[in-house]
């Protein structure tokens, strides 16, 4: 789950990362009584969920509340690469001496954290992250030992900061690698980290994204959520317990298991070439119960998606054998009745195909075709959907 900007900035607080004053508004009016709390200079920040807000001019300096008003009448409602700006963040000023970058993330290549700080921080470090990798210093970090004072510190150093300054920059450091392990985080980013004039070390804007999988041991994340700026079917699938991710396609894909699905949806996307560019819909692992109650809620969801015109059913039967899944899909049908009114193609495999097949031929339900082979199962869906859209 990624955080607004906003969020992160109050997180920070808590962890005690030095950040500047800052309050919400989701109204002109609302911005304009915020810069005169604030007072002096202020930046009227849009909060959406995607880089380049400056360039797209999400982010502007004022120097008064009448200006911090127009500001946000000219923010509120932009398009910014297809999120709509709903809500500002009136952030105190600051006057920058210089701009620093830090993250700390989930490697998951390496299995391992990595600390990435540059003496070069701001709007265009991820062209200097291509351009010049040596001025941005990738510090490996044991998930058992962490980022002590003692590692911070050498991180500073890795990444050029001034001797003067590493005593400032480190003990911060420490502090927002205490956010992301204190709230189980795959990603704290500040860009930029700064110094101001007064010699303080700053974090000017943040970037947290959370483990999700780690939620039971966060009550407080559930507050954090943009349920009104959740897609209604990802929203109602996480409301039934599905592993469901929305894409941007026809063709709705279930299966059992996150490796077969991913397959799918390259077996799809291929097939898809053959007739009028169709692509996946969705991804949707149901796991291991593959029950009337869990199909009938993945196609609930699917069918609901006024994209998706045809549905493939990829099941490779192991613990659930595949007469319990011909089973599920029958009853899923039943239990859906008249909502259910797009094409099924139905591979299955493993144990107890024969059986499982034979159920569905037994019932043959109008909407159900069962084709033997992943490759020829996917073209069929990939037809099924180009025909009728």
């Amino acid at each position: 789950m990624d955080l607004f900007e906003y969020q992160a900035r109050d997180l920070f607080e808590s962890y005690g990362v030095p950040v500047l004053a800052g309050l919400i508004a989701d109204t002109p009016e609302e911005a304009k009584a915020a810069a005169e709390k604030l007072g002096g200079t202020v930046v009227v920040k849009a909060q959406v969920k995607v880089g380049g807000r400056g360039k797209a001019g999400g982010v502007k300096v004022v120097h008064n509340p009448d200006d911090a008003f127009t500001a946000a009448e000219a923010i509120l409602g932009l398009d910014i690469k297809g999120h709509f700006v709903k809500r500002v963040m009136i952030a105190a000023g600051a006057r920058i001496a210089q701009e620093f970058y830090f993250s700390v993330l989930l490697d998951r290549s390496n299995r391992s954290f990595l600390s990435m700080t540059s003496v070069e921080g701001g709007m265009e470090i991820e062209e200097l992250a291509v351009e010049r990798p040596e001025a941005l210093a990738r510090i490996e970090v044991n998930a058992l030992e962490g980022i002590t004072l003692e590692k911070a510190t050498e991180i500073a150093i890795a990444a050029s900061f001034p001797e003067e300054l590493v005593g400032k920059v480190a003990p911060v450091i420490v502090k927002l690698y205490d956010v992301f392990t204190g709230e189980d985080a795959t990603l704290v980013e500040v860009n930029p980290l700064v110094l101001t004039e007064d010699g303080e070390v700053v974090a000017l804007d943040g970037k947290v994204t959370l483990d999700e999988n780690a939620g039971f041991r966060h009550e407080n994340h559930e507050a954090l959520e943009d349920k009104a700026g959740a897609d209604p079917l990802e929203a109602k699938a996480k409301a039934l317990d599905l592993n469901y991710v929305k894409l941007d396609g026809e063709v709705g894909i279930i299966g059992n298991g996150a490796g077969l699905v991913m397959s799918t949806l390259d077996v799809v996307s291929y097939a898809g070439e053959r007739h009028g560019g169709v692509k996946p819909a969705n991804f949707l692992d149901i796991g291991g119960g593959a029950s009337a109650e869990v199909m009938a809620a993945g196609l609930d969801v699917i069918l609901n998606d006024p994209q998706v015109k045809s549905v493939f059913v990829n099941v490779f039967g192991g613990i659930t054998a595949c007469d319990a899944v011909a089973n599920g899909i029958v009853g899923a049908l039943a239990t859906l009745g008249d909502t259910a009114t797009k094409p099924l193609v139905v591979r299955l495999d493993g144990n107890n195909v024969v059986e499982g097949r034979q159920i569905l031929a037994d019932r043959n339900h109008p909407l159900v075709t069962v084709v033997d082979t992943m490759d020829e199962a996917a073209d069929k869906a990939a037809e099924l959907a180009h025909a009728a859209a």
